[in-house]
């Protein structure tokens, strides 16, 4: 039996061993996802108003760091700020807050381009 969360589109030589997608598309400027990564793990505490255990990018937003929808739309407008972009989050879905790095990919992907 297979995780339906993994089978979403997501090629099996681009998962990791925890099934978390490995964000090194073509679209997605490494630059800024380690920048947007950075910036996730400095503004979880704020966000969540509390100090976390170290975390990496597999974590699991929701279950291990225990982000809410709210505060998911927090952080976003956050990370927004802190990185000086605009993230276009029309597209965005749950596979994408799996973890911190696919929130970062997701973000280094989904950047609004300034005229």
């Amino acid at each position: 039996m297979t995780d339906s969360a993994t089978d979403l589109a997501v090629p099996e030589t681009a998962t990791d061993a925890a099934g978390a997608a490995d964000v090194t598309d073509a679209a997605v400027d490494p630059e800024l996802r380690g920048r947007a990564l950075d910036g996730i793990l400095l503004l979880l505490p704020r966000v969540l108003k509390r100090e976390l255990p170290e975390i990496g990018e597999n974590a699991c937003l929701f279950d291990e760091v225990g982000l809410t929808s709210a505060a998911t739309l927090e952080l976003i407008l956050e990370l927004e700020d802190h990185l000086d972009v605009q993230i276009d989050v029309e597209g965005i879905d749950q596979d994408d807050l799996r973890s911190v790095g696919t929130l970062a990919g997701f973000v280094a992907g989904h950047v609004i381009a300034e005229d």
